[in-house]
């Protein structure tokens, strides 16, 4: 082979590894700017994250189980049946609601004697046919809360925007695994 054709293939090797260098950046720079914004996003959800507690059945509020990480809680231990969606007037057990989030539901729930307040959750409830939950539920901390799987929100007082952009992020959403 002549020392001509030597250095061609080799010039046409390089060009090649060249490329091959240039392509690979190119797609760890895609992946590096993908993963920013999927990021972005989830840090922009509505609410506090919590580990997940898993979707164990139980047969009865009363059954044993581990403990809840949040209060309301935000999944684990459940029932294997829900709660009918809509408004509620006596609270939920615990054990009935979570069951709710994991279907895709998002439970709102207020800790006052306060019908002004329960109206005008009551009215952001009425809005959405199935998937949300408004029931009262005394001894909690906050005034209202807003649960979604794996998700709460806390509010003292209410504000429209906020109920409704946390029920907008998380309606819907099956969590069954």
């Amino acid at each position: 082979m002549a020392k001509g054709d030597r250095q061609a293939k080799a010039r046409g090797r390089s060009s090649r590894r060249g490329r091959t260098l240039v392509a690979a950046a190119a797609v760890v720079l895609l992946l590096g700017v993908v993963g920013y914004f999927a990021y972005r996003a989830q840090a922009s959800l509505p609410g506090t994250q919590f580990p997940d507690q898993g979707n164990l059945h139980i047969a009865s509020p009363e059954s044993p189980h581990e403990p809840y990480n949040s209060d309301p809680p935000t999944s684990g231990p459940h029932l294997p049946y829900i709660a009918p969606w809509g408004v509620h007037t006596r609270p939920i057990p615990r054990e009935l609601q979570v069951h709710n989030l994991e279907d895709g539901g998002v439970v709102v729930q207020y800790n006052c004697e306060c019908p002004d307040l329960a109206a005008k959750l009551k009215a952001v409830v009425q809005r959405y046919e199935k998937n949300v939950i408004l029931a009262p539920y005394p001894g909690m901390t906050p005034t209202i809360a807003l649960t979604a799987w794996t998700r709460l929100d806390v509010l003292e007082e209410f504000d429209e925007g906020r109920i409704k952009r946390f029920i907008e992020a998380y309606r819907g959403i099956d969590h069954h695994k």
